[in-house]
């Protein structure tokens, strides 16, 4: 027994020394503790957003399953392409906005520091009755709130700018690329631009904007708030309610759901729900001729239906993640943080001063409301994991629009391609390239004439056409007439072969129903042409008025209330005098070649015969697809499809085809009676 309390008193000796030394030695300790946590908190930060480095190159190396959106290396690597783009240098507008945002973050939390002190103070005046150094505190308190409400406004002011900025950016560069190509027709990643280009860039801004004030702040404020807790409740307790905090921080990791992929998912459900609407606008018409409207509103109802099944699981995965995270995040961490708060109270702190009732009341307070922000910032990091994953998922869907138009632009198609394109000789037909050279004549030669989905249509085209010489190109329907037209306007890729063609500036298409744009009467005969582009050519009214009596339509501007005059013109005018303005804008950008698709199919003979032959006048060569026979004549050559890969290019001679033509009816006529 007295060895055991020989020992024991050892021990206690050997304590106390060791305690003694420690206090002398404390002030370093805390300062190495600080460092440290200083340090943790962002390699804490850094590995938790590079995270997905492994997930990725496991992915990379199983391609086979289907890509997830998450916070990893693809994610990280596809925001900084978009980054580069919204923050084009260190001078841009942008850029200033965001050291201004920086600013003001760090001014809010200093605010925050010394509230949470006055807070401590203005409770420990109540505790020790002294009313002069309550309204003192109090005087303090309403005039920091005047910097502290500026502060505010300006940071959503600011972050709103953000979001317009990055808006604006990323719009303009995709208008930039996407209107010089067809994409919806040459690659199937993209079924709903207009969906990515009007909500998915605004939600990607949105995100973008906000994320930097949903992580870079709370990482901050968690710096700042714990050195200060630090400073009054020793680093030793900050260093063990981090462990307890990283504990349970890991475990709400593992329990988030895939926020990202259910965005992303989301984002595309919504846009084919657009496009259905937007289909059934277009073709209103033809669906209530057809009574189609219960079949129109089951495809709708579908659509609307497993959005809204998807929603449903989102927001139930959302519901009970809440309550997991606000259990641990609000409920355990504040009793982590309460325990902490008391440890000045019970424990006596080595080289800490003894304080009396509102002293500590003061420190209790001040602690806990530097706890209470530590513990806010803290969940906001993650809260901001969520957040992160949702702008993977807007950033995966931005990203994909980019990367298709740049593939699209170099020729690379992901098509869904028909039976045929996987026969040996179609398969490397499809893999070749062919050359286009500029010239004032239009030659295709061995040129294959192929749909962006493989189809085949004709394996090798040879013809040439000079200026005044016009084609008439007629075959069966889906032989290529039209294909034909796309390959010379530059909207399909060229597979093999030379093309020889003008650039696509000295070309005009008039199709059966031609595009009409918003605006004036005026804008319909010059588009795309403004006012003032219209003036500096030297061309007025007066003019486009002799333009409209030569396609007989000089009443129209009376009719429909003078130049200016503003209409859905789709539905103010008929067919028949769409198709005469259109004519009317080709005579005033008089280009030296026409594609006619179907141009005059609405429009009267005689004045189908007045408007060719003023082209004729103006020496704009035409490439005509037409089966009336009354455009023959206007003509000297021929382009025949057969419908099954061949064709025939040769003179056309009218009188003789007609001659055919009236011979073939009569024997028609004759056979009807037999």
């Amino acid at each position: 027994m007295a060895t055991t309390f020989q020992l024991s008193g050892s021990t206690k000796g050997n304590l106390a020394h060791f305690l003694k030394i420690y206090s002398i030695h404390r002030p370093l300790v805390q300062r190495f503790l600080n460092i440290s946590f200083v340090i943790y908190a962002l390699g804490t930060a850094y590995a938790g957003l590079s995270s997905g480095q492994r997930k990725e190159h496991r992915k990379k190396l199983d391609p086979s399953k289907p890509e997830r959106v998450a916070v990893d290396a693809l994610f990280f690597e596809r925001l900084s392409k978009l980054l580069r783009i919204v923050i084009p240098g260190i001078r841009s507008k942008e850029a200033l906005l965001l050291l201004m945002h920086s600013s003001l973050l760090i001014f809010r939390t200093a605010i925050s520091l010394y509230v949470a002190a006055l807070d401590g103070k203005i409770v420990a005046s109540l505790v020790r009755a002294q009313p002069l150094q309550f309204f003192m505190n109090i005087l303090r308190w309403l005039l920091v709130a005047i910097p502290a409400t500026w502060t505010n406004s300006w940071l959503s002011y600011i972050q709103n700018k953000l979001t317009i900025a990055y808006r604006t950016r990323l719009t303009q560069e995709v208008m930039k690329q996407y209107l010089g190509k067809t994409v919806a027709n040459l690659d199937d990643r993209i079924k709903n631009p207009d969906q990515m280009i009007t909500n998915d860039i605004q939600q990607f801004s949105s995100h973008l904007a906000a994320i930097y004030s949903n992580l870079a702040k709370p990482v901050l404020d968690v710096i700042l708030y714990n050195y200060q807790l630090s400073q009054n409740v020793g680093a030793e307790g900050v260093l063990g309610l981090t462990f307890f905090v990283q504990l349970s921080a890991a475990l709400l990791r593992y329990m988030t759901p895939p926020f990202g992929m259910y965005t992303a998912l989301s984002a595309q459900m919504a846009g084919s729900l657009r496009h259905a609407h937007s289909r059934l606008v277009e073709f209103a018409e033809e669906i209530a001729f057809m009574r189609g409207e219960h079949t129109e509103k089951m495809l709708i109802e579908r659509e609307y239906a497993s959005l809204i099944a998807h929603e449903n699981h989102v927001l139930r995965r959302r519901w009970w993640f809440g309550c997991v995270e606000e259990g641990i995040i609000k409920w355990l961490w504040g009793s982590f943080g309460l325990v902490l708060c008391a440890i000045p109270v019970f424990v006596k702190l080595p080289g800490s001063a003894s304080l009396d009732l509102g002293g500590r009341t003061e420190g209790f307070v001040t602690n806990r409301r530097l706890l209470l922000s530590s513990s806010d910032a803290f969940g906001r990091v993650m809260y901001s994991y969520k957040d992160l994953a949702e702008l993977a998922g807007y950033t995966a869907r931005v990203s994909l629009l980019l990367n298709t138009m740049k593939d699209v632009r170099q020729g690379k198609f992901n098509k869904a391609l028909v039976n045929n394109a996987s026969r040996d000789e179609n398969s490397n037909i499809l893999k070749g390239r062919g050359e286009v050279i500029e010239s004032e004549d239009i030659q295709f030669e061995n040129v294959p004439i192929i749909t962006p989905n493989g189809d085949v249509l004709v394996k090798s085209l040879s013809f040439r056409i000079r200026p005044s010489q016009n084609l008439l190109i007629v075959g069966p329907n889906g032989c290529g007439k039209s294909s034909l037209f796309r390959i010379l306007g530059g909207l399909w890729p060229v597979y093999g072969g030379v093309v020889h063609k003008p650039s696509a500036s000295e070309f005009i298409l008039i199709p059966q129903r031609p595009y009409l744009p918003l605006g004036t009467l005026r804008d319909q005969i010059i588009y795309p042409h403004s006012k003032m582009e219209m003036v500096q050519r030297g061309i007025t009214d007066d003019d486009l008025l002799g333009i409209l009596n030569v396609v007989h339509m000089t009443n129209i501007v009376e009719r429909e209330g003078g130049w200016d005059a503003v209409k859905e013109w789709r539905e103010a005018l008929s067919g028949g005098d769409q198709q005469k303005i259109a004519w009317g804008r080709l005579f005033y950008h008089n280009p030296k070649y026409a594609v006619l698709d179907e141009a005059t199919s609405l429009v009267p003979t005689e004045i189908e015969g007045m408007m060719m032959e003023h082209a004729a006048k103006l020496n704009i060569t035409l490439l005509t697809v037409s089966h009336r026979p009354s455009l023959w004549k206007y003509h000297v050559l021929i382009l025949h499809y057969d419908g099954q890969g061949g064709y025939v290019f040769t003179k056309l001679d009218s009188e003789k085809r007609l001659a055919l033509q009236e011979e073939k009816q009569n024997l028609e006529t004759k056979l009807l009676e037999v």
